[in-house]
């Protein structure tokens, strides 16, 4: 009772609930990848450091995401157990303390220990966040408050590609610097999370058709229902490609396409960018026709066209268009409409665990993404195959989006 009257209480302040809920989770993803990307720039440097070939520089992304990936079943269920605010406050403090650390580390296994702890500690995030926004925002907009708060991620693509590219290659400081000056950032908003998240009271037990308690919630259930099956396949697909992006674009911009310096941040910054209108465009798209299938019938072709297109043409004008046409419709832009696909399939008894299972299955994606690139760019002195079999997968995910089921179209904006 006592934490319905704090909801309660959240909720009716001058400020809306979910606006603020909205506000301190896109902040959330603003330092989470910023945290994450400061590294992409970097690696030729802790290449240098720790005498690495490119698989090894591939191994510290994959080590990091399979970590990630390891946490997100677990902190989900924990979520649903415990309370989502038990698991995301002390998660984001243990993500803060070691991005620190690992800008200390003297040897190779040492960095790669922290940053295994930083991925381990991020993978606390996705479950519990989700679960705590799709609970605060109002039903009918629930995939434009997703894509505001999943646009952080874009920003901080973008602010992490700045800070280290600047700090470091421009302006001459220690690849080490950049990871104390993103561990600021994210303890205060760990902070910020503390003061604002209230945790709400475990659902009433859903009834059946008849008004009898449905039977508990059993893990296994999720993998029964043919839209949540499907929005799984499509996220590993979509987020292979992203992640491959973001771990060896900059790379392939200084060694393959010549960018060298601050110029390979505004390269890269051009797909980020190009994902915060795009993002909200089809979320609001998606909202507007209360249907998603169409929605990602369109990103998914679009998404494998400007991958491809990345390496096949050697026009800098045609690799810019690909990028900001990757941005508009790649990951960051289609995860808001398959996160509204999980909620309204998921039973909100076990939201956390729902969205868990979500990314973890997308993340372990990411852990081969950057592996596997670098594996084919050592055996072929070329990442052009990387792009492709990045691309290959979105037509996989292209397909698994046709067998969608929406029979209802779900509440939209009057």
């Amino acid at each position: 009772m006592n934490e319905e009257k704090q909801l309660h209480k959240a909720q009716s302040g001058r400020i809306p609930y979910w606006f603020k809920v909205v506000t301190v989770f896109f902040f959330g993803w603003v330092v989470l990848y910023a945290a994450r990307q400061i590294l992409a720039p970097l690696m030729g440097e802790v290449q240098l450091e720790f005498g690495l070939n490119k698989k090894q520089l591939g191994l510290i992304m994959s080590v990091f995401f399979l970590a990630y990936a390891a946490l997100q079943i677990p902190s989900g269920i924990l979520g649903d157990k415990i309370g989502k605010k038990k698991v995301l406050v002390p998660g984001f403090l243990l993500f803060g303390l070691f991005v620190a650390f690992t800008g200390m580390t003297t040897t190779f296994v040492y960095f790669l220990t922290a940053w295994i702890i930083v991925g381990a500690a991020q993978g606390t995030y996705y479950g519990p966040q989700y679960a705590v926004s799709s609970e605060a925002i109002p039903e009918r907009r629930i995939t434009l408050g997703s894509a505001i708060i999943n646009s952080g991620m874009a920003f901080g693509t973008s602010i992490g590609f700045y800070i280290s590219s600047y700090v470091t290659l421009e302006w001459g400081f220690s690849w080490r610097v950049p990871f104390y000056i993103m561990a600021v950032p994210i303890i205060l908003v760990s902070l910020a999370m503390a003061k604002i998240i209230k945790e709400r009271p475990k659902p009433e037990p859903e009834l059946d058709e008849n008004g009898d308690e449905k039977e508990p919630f059993q893990f296994l259930s999720l993998f029964k229902n043919r839209n949540l099956i499907l929005s799984y396949i499509t996220i590993f697909c979509s987020i292979y490609g992203f992640f491959m992006i973001l771990t060896w674009l900059p790379y392939y911009l200084e060694n393959e396409r010549n960018i060298t310096g601050g110029n390979i941040a505004f390269v890269s910054s051009l797909l980020p960018w190009a994902a915060i209108p795009g993002s909200i465009f089809f979320s609001y798209l998606s909202d507007r026709l209360g249907r998603r299938r169409p929605v990602l019938m369109i990103m998914l072709p679009l998404a494998f066209i400007a991958t491809a297109s990345i390496v096949y043409f050697e026009s800098m004008a045609i690799l810019y268009t690909a990028l900001i046409l990757y941005g508009i419709v790649g990951k960051i832009s289609t995860n808001p409409v398959l996160i509204a696909v999980v909620a309204n399939n998921a039973p909100k008894s076990a939201y956390s665990t729902a969205f868990s299972v979500y990314n973890f299955i997308g993340m372990c994606a990411s852990i081969l993404a950057p592996y596997i690139t670098g594996f084919i760019y050592d055996q072929t002195e070329s990442m052009a195959n990387g792009f492709y079999l990045a691309a290959g997968l979105l037509l996989i995910g292209f397909i698994s989006v046709l067998f969608l089921k929406e029979d209802k179209p779900v509440p939209t904006e009057a």
